[in-house]
Parts: structure tokens; sequence; C-alpha cells
């Protein structure tokens, strides 16, 4: 499973509640260490290498707040998601602002929990690739070399890219196969996500079809509400 070895750290000071939610989230595959309070919490963190904490707020000898700041000190990416049973907005924005990725108030639904964790983590792999520094690609019978923008059909003269249209291209060749997240795009190329980058996005979606239909075993595809999908038939056994 997708979330099988995902290492979760659990820093949660009510015995019986950290108890309960450890063994939930061992039983959708992850594999959790519970730390009874936050001095524990850091020195279990120091030790481990871990795919996500969940924090309480209240705790004795260190609270979360604390913590999540130690935890930043020493790993600037780890997503964070607070537990508190205060619904108290100043606690919501100081919790933000020491870099959680999400809040939850106590007493929730472990499913609501659950889904939260997997739509942080998904969309942290999703920006570790886009991230990649990978810029050549065979795409069907087509070569791009995203560092020169130039984009070669067979031994035709290269096409020159402008600077979006080869960031997304790049972006649709690192899912190739896959889907390649709409906001993804638009956060890492427009650096905005709303409805007039969304336009634009769709603009030169349309120019790079253009560009490939040279090619007829590559398409991009719509995935109506998510995003484009490179499909390229015959790679990997997926594009059929």
């Amino acid at each position: 499973m997708e979330t099988e070895n995902k290492k979760i750290l659990l820093v949660e000071d009510d015995p019986n509640f950290g108890i309960v939610l450890k063994d939930y989230l061992s039983m959708n595959d992850y594999d959790v260490t519970h730390a009874k309070n936050g001095m524990e919490g850091f020195e279990k963190f120091k030790k481990g290498n871990y795919d996500l904490c969940i924090l309480d707020v209240m705790m004795p000898y260190k609270d979360g707040f604390t913590l999540a700041k130690e935890i930043r000190a020493k790993n600037e990416d780890v997503p964070i998601i607070f537990l508190t049973a205060k619904a108290m907005k100043d606690d919501v924005l100081k919790g933000y602002k020491v870099g959680a990725d999400d809040y939850l108030n106590k007493p929730f639904d472990s499913e609501v929990l659950l889904m939260k964790i997997k739509a942080i983590m998904q969309r942290k792999n999703s920006d570790t690739l886009a991230d990649s520094k990978q810029f050549e690609f065979e795409v069907g019978n087509f070569h791009l070399n995203s560092k020169l923008r130039f984009l070669t059909y067979k031994d035709e003269e290269p096409i020159k890219l402008s600077p979006k249209e080869n960031e997304l291209l790049r972006l649709l060749a690192l899912y190739e196969n896959d889907l390649m997240p709409r906001e993804l795009a638009l956060t890492k190329i427009w650096r905005d996500d709303n409805y007039f980058t969304s336009r634009s996005m769709d603009v030169y979606i349309a120019k790079l079809r253009k560009y490939l239909k040279k090619d007829d075993t590559v398409e991009i595809l719509n995935i109506h509400g998510e995003g484009f999908r490179l499909v390229v038939k015959g790679s990997d056994g997926k594009g059929a």
C-alpha cells in the first residue's frame, strides 16, 4: 500500500487517546512512534527519520508549539499537524506561524485525520518530484532539453519553447503517464492559483498539443477538475 512504511511521530500526553490513535494509524499501515510529552517527542524525533509529525498543543514539560519550533530548526520540510482541545483563533494562527501544515480540534473524526495525512503526503511527494533536477526527456519521438528550452522531433530542427511552455512541458514529462495536478503547475510556474492563471495555463496546454501532434503516440489528456496527463503510448505499458 502507498502508506506502508511511512513513519509518523505522534506526540500526545493523554495515554488512552494516544494509544487509540496510534493503533488506528497502525491499522492503516503507518509506522507510528508514540511519545507522551514534548521532551520525549523531541528526543525521538532526533533519533528517527519521520515523514510526518502529529503534535498535541497542550502538553506538560514542553508544549506543541515549542516542540514544533525545535523540529523546524532541525527539519524545515517535515509536515506537522497540530491537535488541540481549544478552538482559539490565536492558537491556530500561532500554529501556522511556527510551521503547521494543518490543524485539528479535539474531538475529531479519525477518518478526517487520515484524509489530511494522505493529502499532505501526496502534496509533499508532488513538490519533491517537481523540484527534480532532471532536464532532458524522451517523449515518444521528441527530445526535450529543458535547460536550453529545445523541443526536437526526430532529426528536425529544434523548436525553441517559451519559458512557460518549457516549464509546463517539463512538469508533464516528469509525470509522464501519470496525473500532473493542475494546482502544482499553477503554483510552481505561475506562482498563483486563480481563475485567470488557470485560463492562461489552458492556452499553453493548447500550444503544447500543437507541437506534439506530429507524434500520434503522444497526447496530453485533460483530467477534469484534477489536472493533465501526458500519455506516451507504449511507454511502460501505461499509455495504451
